[in-house]
């Protein structure tokens, strides 16, 4: 298989807080020949807040990213929703809105930045992975398989919609990314309501009980349907759904104890690498007497 390399932006979570997320994705990335490199320049996304609150700034944040990678020549790789999100949004406007492009390129040109010519992409891994390497050659990978383990794939909102602004025909509805790559490690996807719901993190500091209240709904509609592990594809997802999970269950009075993880965490142990590198012993519920149970590890 021929390399593939991208720029690429992990996110502050990734940085900061959920870094075993980052740990797994660059542990997969290179068992599958998949080249990321650094953007030594790149600042935080914008985010959905700053986008709301400072329309023309998040845009100026956004192109600065954009066109760091752009003048590497390579798309951008993400593996987080928000980022996804934030940075195809502005992506779809600078390139279906000339006027905005050279009103914002004006805004760079003052801060010494390289113009963008919107020539590029916004890929989240988990579109990379089925979209682009293939499933074939990451199967070919898969050593250590799920051997029919229950996975409940929580897509979360941020990379599904608006569906029109993404570099994939597969957002919104018709999302089916993470289902694929569970069915290609063995596994056996599980249906439940919450898969594409808002995971809350976004209203944690607004709204707490509400943000408690949707985790729990999100984390029991998938026990419900006997899931043994949730997956999400995002960092802020893993946030709420994983390090919440015990402060949401004390809000609202329940236990609901499932095992969450980030997908690429998942994809490492199907792929052998080993759980230290993987960072699953950051995580809040582990998912360790699953996978034991299984074979997995």
């Amino acid at each position: 298989m021929a390399e593939k390399a991208y720029s690429y932006f992990p996110g502050c979570a990734a940085k900061q807080v959920q870094k075993e997320a980052d740990w797994a994705a660059r542990a997969v990335c290179e068992r599958l020949d998949i080249t990321l490199h650094a953007m030594p320049k790149a600042t935080c996304c914008g985010a959905v807040s700053l986008r709301e609150s400072k329309p023309a700034f998040s845009l100026s944040v956004a192109a600065r990213i954009l066109s760091e990678a752009e003048a590497a020549g390579r798309d951008i790789l993400t593996i987080c929703n928000t980022c996804t999100q934030t940075l195809s949004h502005a992506n779809y406007r600078f390139k279906n809105e000339p006027d905005l492009l050279d009103e914002i390129n004006n805004v760079l040109k003052q801060g010494g930045v390289r113009a963008y010519e919107a020539s590029i992409e916004v890929r989240h891994l988990a579109w990379v992975l089925t979209e682009e390497v293939g499933l074939e050659q990451v199967k070919n990978k898969i050593s250590k398989p799920l051997n029919g383990m229950k996975v409940a794939p929580f897509y979360g909102c941020h990379n599904l919609r608006p569906s029109e602004i993404f570099a994939t025909e597969k957002a919104g509805e018709k999302a089916d990314h993470l289902d694929r790559l569970i069915e290609a490690m063995g596994g056996e996807p599980v249906s439940y309501d919450g898969r594409d719901k808002c995971c809350g993190f976004h209203i944690m500091l607004s709204d707490a009980d509400e943000m408690r209240g949707m985790v729990m709904k999100n984390l029991e509609s998938a026990k419900g349907a006997r899931a043994e592990v949730m997956i999400t594809p995002c960092t802020l997802c893993d946030m709420a759904m994983g390090a919440y999970q015990g402060i949401a269950e004390k809000t609202v009075g329940r236990e609901v104890g499932l095992p969450e993880m980030n997908f690429a965490q998942l994809l490492g142990c199907a792929m052998g690498i080993s759980d230290k590198k993987l960072g699953l012993n950051r995580l809040h519920v582990s998912p360790r007497a699953a996978l034991v149970e299984r074979g997995v590890l």
